[in-house]
């Protein structure tokens, strides 16, 4: 299950996610890494596009969660990979995306494996090189020949996902 951030402009008019540049991107680093768009599930924490493409603020997180939740408890992923520093942020709270992604962390019965936006990878050649990476372990952490690290996640937040 891939989980990014909010509905951009192409996906808000579609109606589903990753549809624009990024979706084009994620596409391609899917194949690359024999992964079909087919085989997984893909969505956003906020299930509608912010005003001026925004980051959703915290109260419009707090709206959308229980379908993000419920989308959990139905597809059931085994592995949950956050893009970007938002969607990290609803599983591994105050954590930076810069020293999380492309390590894969056990999270109650599931693994999170956090990757940098592909949107940010469009903006920075570096970041795209860094994605570019961390997205040939994904095929691993899924096959489970990679072992994720346990990390003990704070419930301080009421907020915080939890992926029992």
């Amino acid at each position: 299950m891939f989980v990014g951030e909010g509905p951009g402009y192409n996906e808000d008019k579609l109606g589903r996610p990753f549809v624009g540049r990024a979706g084009d991107l994620l596409d391609r680093l899917l194949s690359r890494n024999e992964i079909r768009r087919e085989e997984v599930f893909i969505t956003n924490v906020v299930k509608h596009r912010p005003p001026e493409n925004r980051a959703p603020m915290k109260d419009e997180v707090r709206a959308c969660l229980p379908f993000l939740i419920q989308q959990i408890k139905v597809i059931n992923p085994k592995v949950i990979v956050p893009l970007g520093r938002s969607a990290l942020d609803i599983f591994l709270k105050d954590k930076l995306i810069g020293e999380m992604h492309g390590r894969g962390f056990k999270v109650g019965n599931r693994i999170v494996f956090p990757l940098y936006h592909p949107a940010a990878a469009l903006r920075s050649p570096a970041v795209l090189r860094i994605l570019e990476h961390d997205f040939r372990s994904l095929p691993k952490i899924i096959r489970g020949e990679l072992a994720p690290v346990e990390i003990e996640v704070t419930n301080g937040d009421k907020n915080q996902m939890k992926l029992i």
